[in-house]
């Protein structure tokens, strides 16, 4: 298996996941555009063909919070020669309400995609990211994760903590040749983060409404395709990459 692993690494492949929308299906795009095997995973399978037969990536359904989806996955991708990247981009916000009228549901599907999630991708292919010689580990975080603000207590909690275990992932793995790369985003208007989590297309247009140029998906996985690219002894430890507009999460200008 070994030296499977490694002549995938030499040609550079990585699983994705939230590959079905958003900055996941942008950063596949991305990384097909530069000759990488891509394994493209979220739990839409019909979205995921799509973009498999446009783009030329590997699509694998499956849940990150599913112990079997996981399994699965890492069984296929072992069986197809393996990966040196791992991208963890699938995770999201779910309501904005202020921590006194916190909805426990929320809470735990925030933790669940967002923590959970992560930690289970990372467990699994870690042997496989060390077996290779020069693995990578990329994390989408967020802005969030690194300032509260009202609101989002639930959000920040879950990104803060995805952040957290980044951060102890860089230090466990350093060891063994395992680049660790954190990506926080600010504001990113995408097809579906601020729907999922208001509920309403008013609401969430609400968020974008007199923002002069927010991040596109595209825009934040040009600086994923950037940070993975580069030469392995080369880690961006943590990236902030936010609108001009966006100077902090608590300072947004709006025109109009």
């Amino acid at each position: 298996m070994t030296e499977g692993i490694q002549n995938k690494a030499a040609a550079k492949a990585a699983v994705v996941t939230g590959a079905s929308t958003g900055i996941g299906e942008a950063t596949v795009r991305a990384l097909r555009t530069e000759g990488w095997t891509v394994f493209a995973v979220a739990r839409r399978a019909d979205r995921l063909e799509a973009l498999a037969a446009e783009t030329g990536a590997v699509a694998v359904p499956a849940d990150v919070t599913d112990d079997a989806d996981v399994a699965r996955l890492l069984d296929e991708v072992t069986r197809a020669g393996g990966i040196d990247t791992l991208i963890n981009i699938a995770g999201g916000a779910r309501g904005a309400d202020k921590v006194g009228d916190a909805r426990t549901e929320d809470w735990e599907w925030m933790f669940q995609v967002n923590v959970l999630g992560t930690m289970k991708l990372t467990r699994a292919f870690l042997p496989m990211l060390r077996a290779c010689g020069e693995g990578t580990v990329l994390n989408l975080t967020s802005s969030a994760g690194l300032a509260a603000y009202e609101g989002g207590g639930g959000y920040n909690a879950a990104k803060f903590a995805q952040h957290a275990v980044t951060g102890a992932l860089r230090l466990e793995e350093a060891e063994h040749n395992v680049r660790v790369i954190e990506v926080a985003p600010g504001l990113v208007q995408t097809e579906e983060f601020a729907l999922n989590r208001l509920g309403s297309e008013e609401a969430a247009a609400k968020v974008y409404q007199g923002v002069e140029k927010p991040l596109t998906a595209a825009d934040v996985a040009e600086v994923v395709r950037y940070a993975v690219a580069a030469p392995h002894h080369v880690n961006l430890d943590q990236i902030v990459i936010r609108p001009v507009a966006q100077a902090a999460n608590y300072k947004l200008i709006r025109k109009g």
